[in-house]
């Protein structure tokens, strides 16, 4: 599974091209391709020097590949009917688990800090949640500011609020659940590998 990571960034590459194709809104789409394309670009330029495990490769995907969907549908109106139905929901909730997904960062982060030995599984665990929650809060704050500048239908649209006056304190609490539920994963792994490593 040597070749995992370059599957999966090809695999992007052409969904992010399809993605571009005929938007819903092309503002909003531009916008919120750009944070996807950085960590996208990031994760090439520095794959040479630090290789995540295939764990965390897939965590940090389905991150992306989520986001862009969203991005073309803009995340308010991502075809979701079906689990919105199925919950009985008032709102299309896929924005809801996009922010859930978000938190799924946390793993990366913890295990670039523990490999690189800047942190113990304790240290790393905290500062991954923490990271993720400062990230959440500033992405509100940036989602706010951006609706404010470009009113119209654009910032109404990338706010996705979906007239929730709770829509930003949700999302973030949505983040921070998905960052607990991966380094809840990650002490697993850790403690399997402990046995595994006591065994022998």
């Amino acid at each position: 599974m040597s070749y995992f990571p370059h599957i999966l960034a090809f695999v992007f590459f052409i969904f992010f091209v399809l993605s571009a194709l005929n938007p819903l809104d092309k503002t909003v789409w531009i916008v919120e391709i750009i944070p996807i394309l950085s960590i996208y670009l990031l994760l090439i330029m520095t794959y040479k020097k630090f290789k995540f495990s295939n764990t965390s490769y897939t965590l940090i995907f389905i991150g992306l590949f989520w986001h862009t969907i969203g991005a073309h549908y803009t995340f308010a109106e991502v075809p979701f009917d079906f689990i919105t139905n199925l919950f009985n929901f008032e709102r299309n909730n896929f924005d809801r688990i996009g922010h859930i997904v978000v938190g799924f960062y946390a793993y990366p982060v913890a295990e670039f800090l523990i490999r690189k030995k800047y942190a113990n599984k304790v240290i790393a665990s905290f500062f991954a949640l923490f990271f993720i929650t400062s990230i959440a809060a500033a992405y509100e704050i940036v989602e706010w500011g951006y609706a404010v500048i470009e009113g119209g239908d654009a910032g109404i649209e990338f706010l996705g609020s979906q007239g929730d006056a709770w829509d930003a304190q949700k999302d973030m609490l949505c983040d921070i659940v998905g960052a607990i539920i991966v380094l809840c994963l990650l002490w697993i792994y850790k403690l399997k590998e402990r046995e595994k490593n006591h065994d022998n």
